[in-house]
């Protein structure tokens, strides 16, 4: 008996059960092409070596894509983990990402130039053997007990917290390794890689989707650096590293305690930040950048209260509400809208009345309507001769948008979730899923869109802060971490339910199932608990500052 396989793009084709993704290529010509990574069967994405026994969808997943990606990723955390243990004797932590790299620590300590390159040239030899890496099914009760032998107890603790009955595990070398997606057949698909020494870790760099075939410039992000150092420090003092330590709080009846330190610490860095910005005495223009989801609003307004409790007298204004009116936003090369381009911006008004509104004159601002596209009538504001105007946006740090503005009155602020807290010391939960369950939130509450729609623009969004925002980071008078180490607990009540609604028709299935895996992880704190002047109440609703 024979099974059909439709090929998504490639027509269709008959072969004896059972069947996996790799015995599938090779019937169609394809071999060992190492950069389809995984495949997707009826939309659900699987390790290659999933079996198929009956008449299926299927589609071939490579490393151009952003699911692929996050399977090369994790293939190649998993064979770095194998090289610390081999040549060291000692577990990785992936802590954090850094210039499209993960920024890595040993378990025991802090990692010195000479080890790091012990660990690089034993992951080299594991690609060149080419290892198998197997994917198998366990019971919780004896995943724990594997994981709790190899010295993983964050990751045992983790899987009984959640209670996912039964659990895969992928094995290669003696090894067994927990991942939240599946992982390439074997260490010989990691074919381009590097591990670079950065203060007291390593960098674990890899190919994007913007350099799929190569690896992208690696410049060290000091000052974003910094920022992760400090979360760390937060992190040291809510006692939370990994989400098992989360789950422990929660379950012991702290998570309340958890949301009003991890608010104080905010309000300690806002409050540092408003004393700078005070003291600053020819400042007269903040400007706040960052990417989607970052909390930019929220900050403004935050910083207005600090500033009023120091005696400045700020303004604040949106550039989302200088869009261009919809038929006139520029479109990308697939001929969608690009908001993310700075040219959705009608940069001539931007630049007439922040010149004008520091000169003393009395302008009136514009507002956005984004249901139905078009630019409305906003209200009229006038400075004072020592008050503070603050614009926030994603191209606040673009010179275009200040281009008239003297630098010296000019104090500009960085802000992004830079998401510390990681599912386990190899799972590390991304600042870009942070903010993509942000948006997804908010984008259904303020601007009526469905989960698939804003999964399906997401990729636009990434592509533009690579190229409009990111570059800016760097420059930046100031970084503010957004991030609150509780935040996913609260987001997940919200996400779950809209991810749901993504249909198994759609192309966006595949990755709100992703990160529904990633949500059944994480704990649940209820949004009762969160202050109505969060940066969380921007995107869940009931804020102060609506």
């Amino acid at each position: 008996m024979t099974v059909s396989v439709e090929i998504a793009g490639g027509g269709s084709i008959s072969i004896d059960p059972p069947v996996t993704g790799q015995d599938l290529l090779q019937k169609c010509g394809a071999g060992l092409d190492r950069k389809i990574v995984a495949w997707h069967v009826n939309r659900y994405l699987r390790s290659l070596d999933w079996t198929i026994t009956e008449d299926s969808l299927v589609d071939f997943v490579d490393t151009s894509s952003f699911e692929g990606m996050s399977v090369y990723r994790g293939t190649l955390a998993f064979v770095l983990s194998l090289a610390c243990r081999g040549a060291l004797g000692d577990g990785l932590s992936v802590r954090h990402s850094i210039s499209d790299g993960y920024y890595c620590e040993l378990q025991s300590g802090p990692a010195t130039p000479e080890q790091t390159r012990l660990v690089k040239e034993a992951a080299e030899y594991i690609v060149r053997r080419d290892l198998p890496i197997k994917r198998a099914v366990f019971s919780i009760d004896s995943a724990e007990r594997i994981l709790l032998q190899q010295n993983e107890p964050d990751t045992a603790n983790l899987l009984k917290f959640s209670g996912v009955d039964f659990v895969t595990l992928y094995h290669c070398d003696g090894v067994y390794g927990f991942f939240y997606g599946p992982l390439a057949p074997s260490t010989g698909y990691l074919s381009s890689w590097d591990l670079v020494p950065f203060r007291e870790g390593m960098v674990l760099r890899f190919p994007t989707v913007a350099y799929p075939l190569d690896l992208p410039p690696f410049t060290p992000a000091e000052k974003l650096a910094d920022v992760f150092s400090e979360y760390g420090d937060w992190l040291q003092i809510l006692g939370v590293k990994t989400m098992e330590n989360l789950h422990s709080q929660v379950i012991e009846g702290k998570g309340k305690e958890l949301v009003l330190i991890s608010e104080a610490l905010h309000s300690q860095k806002l409050n540092s930040m408003s004393e700078r910005i005070a003291a600053g005495h020819k400042t007269r223009l903040v400007c706040i950048s960052g990417p989607s989801g970052s909390g930019k609003t929220t900050t403004a307004d935050r910083l207005l209260i600090h500033l009023r409790a120091m005696g400045v007298n700020p303004v604040t204004v949106s550039l989302d509400d200088y869009f261009l009116d919809r038929e006139k936003t520029p479109r990308d090369s697939s001929g969608n809208y690009d908001f993310e381009s700075i040219d959705a911006l009608d940069l001539d008004l931007v630049n007439d009345q922040l010149e004008a509104l520091l000169d003393g004159g009395e302008v009136t601002l514009p507002r956005f309507n984004f249901l139905t596209g078009k630019r409305e009538e906003g209200p009229r504001v006038k400075m004072g001769s020592d008050d503070v105007l603050i614009i926030e946006g994603i191209h606040g740090l673009n010179k275009k948008i200040t281009r008239s503005i003297p630098d010296d009155i000019r104090f500009s602020i960085y802000i992004s979730p830079l998401t510390g807290i990681s599912l386990d010391r190899h799972n590390r939960t991304s600042t870009t899923d942070n903010r993509l369950l942000r948006r997804l939130v908010r984008d259904r509450r303020h601007r009526g869109k469905s989960a698939s729609t804003t999964l399906a623009q997401w990729p636009s969004v990434i592509r533009g802060a690579h190229k409009y925002i990111f570059p800016y980071q760097e420059h930046a008078d100031e970084m503010f971490n957004s991030a609150l180490v509780y935040e996913l607990s609260v987001l997940k009540g919200y996400a779950e339910p809209l991810l749901r609604t993504v249909r198994e028709d759609l192309p966006e299935f595949g990755e709100a199932q992703r990160l529904l895996n990633i949500l059944k992880f994480i704990p649940y704190i209820p949004a009762d608990y969160v202050p109505n002047d969060s940066i969380l109440r921007e995107f869940i609703g009931g804020g102060c500052f609506e």
